[in-house]
């Protein structure tokens, strides 16, 4: 949710702090006292348009910062890994909400901090902006996906989004529930969009690609007649520099031995008592000397010294005799010249080039445009097809049974919310696409159809009503989506949703607002006090003139909260315009009727 909302030098607002409730927060104050520019720093942080002209006069800069707290579930899913399962939301990570802001953060360098995400921006006068996510500068398209699922704005500029045909799917599917079927028709066309990829790529071979093909195949002939193994060229090389250096070794090992053990060699080449020789005559002199202790220590240790060069003396023997001959050296050299050609080619090592042959046979496969590999390939597509096409089915009916309870619920609400005579459908209908109605998100075009009032022709949303119906539009349909799905883990701003409402009207809308706030954070910018009264927190904004002291700094917008009889005073003015005893006491029975009327909306509330 929006736990604060600091704003500086904004249009008339030179500095607020706005903390926000965690249910419902009415924002109200007289017309141009400058409510709209909440909205403008919350369209500012989401990565909005930075307009130079909203620089307050005077400032170098505007800036505006959004801290969002986020669920500890939300949180929990950035060590949660990734996932790929498909579903409304972000297409990305599988998650949406507060857990695809944090993902989307994450993706950005940046990680919660003590459970609050930081969005914040800052405009020049000169008209550059810079977008910070989290202390770390990013660019504005990445505040806007983040603020994207964490806040939605219901206003005469933001309702247009809910017009796209894909914003429609996805609210259909969240309120249908249907992420298994979606999953499942995923899963079956990313294989059938795999295959068509393949299937293309061998239609479309030219004689380069039929070229790389025969390449390949010689390429792998050849590899496989050397038949290389991992390792060999060095295990060559070492063999052969001991045939080249034979000579050496037999001096210098036989040398040795001579004066490790002369009993190894020839006795005449032996020059003098060799070192076995030698410890042993040492061992028996100090055995023969009768006097314990440190002889006897000595003469076990010469024994064991002893027992080590028996050791080196065998390994050395083994050594003797392995010279090789001319023959293998020029069998060695031969077989090192054919491997040193295919490292050269396809290494740096023989392990290289035998990755490199596994891979070429791969890649073949799809070079091989062959007619039988074709045909083959196009069975195994029609076997995709099918089962993508039924899970599309399953898809659809899952679709089209809650349209139906949608749009029925939607229009009962809608008379509540002094919309009588308005509907609204959701049309389910199979693609007109004769060849192939598949589709990434299935086989469906889905359409909301608003009908403002009785009579009036059925036309898509965004084009059949004012800001202020389409807020209590859309207000309505979170309020059904809120109820089959339960919270959204978002933050609801409504604007213009009391436009034209009043009397017993406001009432119903102000209980539907704080019925929505059960399950998610609501922020509304009303005029009516039957609405303001449902709220959890209220802040007023109000236009001060200019200080005598300084009038350049124009007229001045301050935001204050208020609570207890200054809320009273607040509430009577909305009501009439005037503070009287009777605004006063119909003000408090106002507020009263609404806690006691809707108890649960007002958890939290902030100490009116």
């Amino acid at each position: 949710m929006l736990e604060e909302l600091d704003i500086r030098n904004l249009g008339p607002i030179r500095e607020a702090t706005i903390a926000p409730a965690a249910g419902m927060t009415a924002i109200t104050g007289e017309t141009g006292a400058g409510k709209s520019m909440l909205l403008s720093a919350i369209r500012l942080v989401s990565g909005g348009a930075a307009e130079s002209s909203r620089v307050s006069s005077g400032a170098d800069e505007a800036w505006a910062q959004a801290i969002f707290a986020l669920s500890d579930d939300a949180v929990a899913s950035e060590h949660s890994g990734d996932t790929n399962d498909a579903g409304s939301g972000d297409a990305d990570s599988g998650f949406t909400g507060a857990a695809a802001a944090v993902a989307k953060a994450h993706d950005a360098g940046v990680d919660p901090e003590d459970g609050e995400l930081f969005l914040s921006r800052t405009v020049r006068a000169s008209g550059r902006s810079r977008a910070v996510l989290g202390g770390k500068s990013v660019p504005r398209s990445v505040l806007g996906a983040i603020a994207g699922e964490l806040v939605t704005i219901h206003g005469q500029t933001d309702q247009l989004k809910i017009a796209a045909a894909a914003r429609q799917r996805e609210f259909l599917d969240r309120v249908a529930g249907d992420e298994a079927e979606l999953a499942a028709y995923r899963k079956a066309w990313d294989a059938l969009a795999a295959m068509d990829e393949r299937l293309e790529r061998l239609r479309s071979q030219e004689s380069s690609a039929r070229q790389q093909a025969d390449y390949l195949r010689e390429s792998i002939d050849r590899i496989n007649r050397t038949d290389p193994q991992p390792g060999e060229d060095e295990e060559l090389k070492a063999r052969r520099e001991r045939i080249e250096n034979a000579a050496d070794i037999a001096q210098g090992v036989g040398s040795a031995l001579g004066a490790l053990d002369a009993s190894q060699v020839d006795v005449d080449a032996a020059d003098g008592a060799s070192a076995v020789e030698l410890i042993n005559h040492a061992v028996t002199s100090l055995r023969a000397i009768r006097v314990g202790g440190t002889f006897a220590e000595q003469a076990d240790r010469l024994e064991s010294i002893n027992a080590d060069l028996g050791d080196v003396v065998f390994a050395l023997s083994q050594e003797l005799g392995d010279e090789g001959s001319v023959e293998e050296l020029d069998q060695i050299n031969g077989r090192i010249h054919e491997l040193g050609d295919l490292t050269r080619r396809w290494g740096p090592t023989l392990a290289d080039v035998l990755a490199w042959r596994d891979k070429a046979a791969f890649d073949l496969e799809d070079l091989d445009a062959s007619p039988e590999k074709v045909a083959e390939l196009e069975s195994e597509r029609q076997t995709l097809y099918d089962a993508a096409l039924a899970a599309a089915d399953v898809l659809s009916a899952a679709r089209v049974a809650a349209a139906a309870d949608l749009g029925a619920r939607v229009t009962e609400e809608l008379g509540s919310l002094a919309m009588l005579g308005a509907s609204l459908e959701v049309r389910v209908t199979p693609r007109d696409k004769a060849d192939d109605p598949l589709g990434p998100y299935g086989r469906d075009d889905i359409a909301f159809l608003f009908t403002p009032f009785e009579g009036s022709p059925q036309l898509p949303m965004g084009k059949s009503a004012s800001g202020g119906e389409l807020s209590r539009l859309m207000l309505a349909l979170e309020l059904v989506a809120a109820d089959t799905r339960g919270g959204a883990d978002q933050t609801f701003i409504f604007d213009e949703v009391d436009a034209g409402v009043g009397g017993k009207a406001a009432v119903e809308l102000g209980k539907r607002l704080a019925r929505l706030a059960r399950s998610a954070q609501v922020i509304v910018v009303t005029h009516l006090a039957q609405v303001a009264s449902w709220a959890d927190a209220q802040f007023v904004v109000t236009k001060e003139p200019p200080d005598a002291d300084d009038d350049d700094l124009g007229v001045v917008t301050t935001i204050a909260e208020v609570s207890g009889e200054t809320r009273v005073h607040e509430i009577a003015r909305m009501l009439s315009g005037s503070e009287s005893e009777a605004s006063l006491d119909h003000a408090r029975e106002l507020l009263s009727d609404s806690r006691l009327t809707l108890p649960l909306a007002r958890a939290g509330a902030a100490g009116d």
